[in-house]
């Protein structure tokens, strides 16, 4: 048995209202056509749903139990009407995003303030890790979209670049002689070099860099986290290998100071990347447009 939705829908309203002619009235239909459902119905099930009374129609024993699993389904219906225009308005729903602790501290966090400010009801689900990480999270449907350094080639991906960014090797007082000097790869390995521990991509571009140079990267300290290779080249520990724009103040203040190569450092490329061929939620769409 296969019935249509709309006869439904027309049983729950005369059975709601007691009257066929409201029901028609709700519907936009005429009471022959009401009565012409009830009827389909009725005859589909072999039972009577209602009988006529002076005021209008009543439900039979039948047709009270009916009533009671379609009123269940409507009330559904309208809830899940009510949460796609909600969805669609962006008055709730989530979005899941990952990327690196840097690139969420110093990046992405602005555009999360602004766009908390403009969808309150939207729930922010936000995942760290290393590029290979965010990959694999977006993969297994965990988040929504990643933000992560470039290149990224993969044909299941679609990746659009955001911005750039500049890194640079930085240290603190402790190298102060160091300040104006141009160092060559091989001068710079004569002192205690500090990088990311993690498989990430800056520290693949920058240890592939040297090996086009002919030169091994072997950091002396390796660390966890963005801050502590800013602090670490703060107490004098080592160079660092960070993003320039992420030490910004501290260049500033004076606190630390760029190490100027006699070889340029590439730009590396900031961009968004979502599965390809799958929708987009409505959160994740509007998102990306503020990031581009």
């Amino acid at each position: 048995m296969n019935n249509n939705y709309e006869l439904y829908k027309v049983f729950y309203l005369a059975a709601k209202t007691g009257s066929l002619t409201q029901a028609a009235k709700a519907l936009y239909l005429t009471q022959p056509s009401v009565s012409h459902a009830i009827k389909q119905l009725e005859d589909s099930f072999g039972i009577t749903l209602f009988y006529r009374t002076s005021k209008g129609v009543e439900l039979t024993q039948e047709g009270a139990i009916l009533y009671s699993y379609i009123e269940k389904s409507q009330t559904l219906i309208s809830l899940a009407e009510e949460q796609m225009a909600a969805l669609k308005n962006l008055d709730s729903g989530e979005l899941r995003i990952g990327g690196s602790d840097s690139l969420f501290k110093h990046y992405i966090l602005p555009y999360l303030e602004n766009f908390h400010m403009q969808y309150p009801g939207i729930r922010l689900h936000l995942n760290h890790g290393t590029t290979p990480e965010i990959i694999a999270l977006l993969k297994e449907g965990k988040i929504d979209l990643g933000v992560v350094r470039m290149p990224i080639v993969d044909s299941q991906l679609d990746v659009r670049e955001s911005f750039q960014l500049q890194d640079c090797f930085v240290a603190g007082a402790h190298y102060s002689e160091l300040k104006d000097a141009v160092l060559s790869l091989d001068m710079l390995l004569q002192y205690p070099i500090i990088l990311f521990s993690r498989n990430s991509r800056a520290r693949m571009a920058i240890t592939e860099l040297f090996q086009s140079y002919g030169h091994n990267l072997k950091p002396e300290i390796e660390v966890g986290s963005v801050d502590l290779l800013i602090e670490l080249a703060r107490k004098g520990l080592g160079i660092s290998y960070v993003t320039r724009e992420f030490v910004s103040k501290e260049l500033e203040e004076g606190a630390l100071f760029e190490i100027q190569l006699d070889v340029p450092i590439p730009p590396s490329h900031v961009g968004s990347m979502v599965m390809r061929n799958m929708p987009l939620s409505g959160p994740a769409r509007r998102f990306i447009e503020l990031i581009h």
